[in-house]
Parts: structure tokens; sequence; C-alpha cells
């Protein structure tokens, strides 16, 4: 068969464009490896997040996305039209949902990425690549648990204004806010804290016309 003909061929049946025959086993491998990395993205994600909040939906879309992701590159690579189609349909798909925290972006490019290895079958580049990013994310949270930034919130009457910034000045700390209100006063600063230590906040409390203290973790997603 000349050149010629197979073109022919492929405009008269587009369907004999069949890159690869996939059999069910090769099918529920992609699917295993890449469910199996989407597990371990999942645990990372619920053990040492570093958000506000926890979002156990977020988490299960993390598994998702992955396995959706290694099944669509594995139909792209054994059907030429298909893959036509399937640039045609994800070209019109908008997400709307907005990610508040920037790490929540790095797992859903994580998940991404799995899926993409496991679907091309490169299942050793997935494993190694899933367990090296595991890995370096956790060493990273462990260095951080050392030392963590902490907003503190004092409020106290206006006549404790000295003794609050002789006990802040104990500690290194940086003004984030101050609110002047009617006899009373409002700050936050942003301080660090160590190996969970907070023996500064008693002296804070026990001062005379302080009303309450407040320390809350800063990570960046709320002031």
């Amino acid at each position: 068969m000349g050149r010629f003909d197979f073109l022919r061929d492929i405009l008269v049946n587009p369907q004999l464009i069949i890159l690869d025959e996939l059999q069910p086993r090769a099918v529920l491998e992609v699917l295993g490896v890449a469910a199996f990395c989407g597990i371990i993205i999942f645990l990372v994600y619920r053990f040492f997040n570093r958000g506000v909040l926890y979002s156990e939906n977020f988490n299960l879309l993390i598994v998702m996305i992955t396995v959706v992701t290694s099944f669509i590159i594995i139909t792209i690579g054994t059907n030429l039209v298909l893959t036509l189609g399937m640039v045609g349909a994800l070209s019109i798909v908008r997400f709307r949902a907005a990610v508040k925290d920037p790490l929540d972006v790095g797992f859903l490019f994580w998940g991404v990425a799995a899926g993409l290895t496991s679907g091309a079958r490169l299942f050793t580049v997935a494993l190694i690549g899933t367990a090296f990013i595991a890995v370096l994310y956790i060493a990273f949270n462990f260095l951080r648990f050392d030392k963590r930034a902490f907003l503190l919130i004092v409020r106290y009457n206006n006549d404790a204004e000295t003794a609050v910034n002789s006990q802040l000045a104990k500690i290194r700390h940086k003004l984030k806010n101050k609110t002047l209100g009617a006899g009373f006063t409002e700050i936050t600063v942003e301080l660090k804290v160590r190996k969970n230590n907070t023996s500064f906040l008693e002296p804070l409390r026990t001062t005379e016309n302080v009303d309450n203290v407040v320390l809350v973790e800063y990570t960046g997603d709320y002031a």
C-alpha cells in the first residue's frame, strides 16, 4: 500500500488511526498506578497540610484529578482522532473555583503530573517522582516546625499602654495593626514562636487593664 493510499483510507475511515491497542489489563495497570500515586498525595496533604483549614473535598479532588488525567492520556495515546476531539473538548472547560492557598495549586499540579506519567505508562517515573516530592515536602515541613509565624492580638485599656509595650519589648515582634477605640486599644503584632513556647503570654495576660490576649498561627492567608 502506497503513502497516498494510506492517506485516502484515513480520510475515508479515521478510526484506522489507532496508535496502540490497549488491553483491559493495561488499562487497570495505568489506573492502579495513578490511584496509588493519588493516595500518596492524599496522605501527604492530609497529615502535612500547612493551610488554615483542611478541606476533605479538595483532597479527594486531587485523587480524582490524578486518575482522570491518567485515562485521558492513555486514550490520547491510542487514537489520534480521539486526541483531537479531547483537545477541542478540554479547550472549552472553565474552572470557576478559586484556589486560596498557593500550596494547593502545587498539589493540583502534582496530581496532574502523576496522572500524565501514569497515563503515558511511565510507571517508574510516576512512582519515583511522587515519592521524591512527598519526601521533599515532608522534610520542608519538619524544618518549619521549629519556628513558626504567629499573630498576637492584645486588647487593653489605654492606661496599660506603657505596661503592654514593656512586655512586648522582651520579644521580637513586628506591629501589623493598631486600633484605637473609646478608652481601649487593640494591637496585632507578628512574631515567631519556637517549639510551641508560649510562656510570654502569661505576663501579658496578667498585666493590669489587659482584657484579653489571642495568639493565632499566621500563614499569610488572613490578617
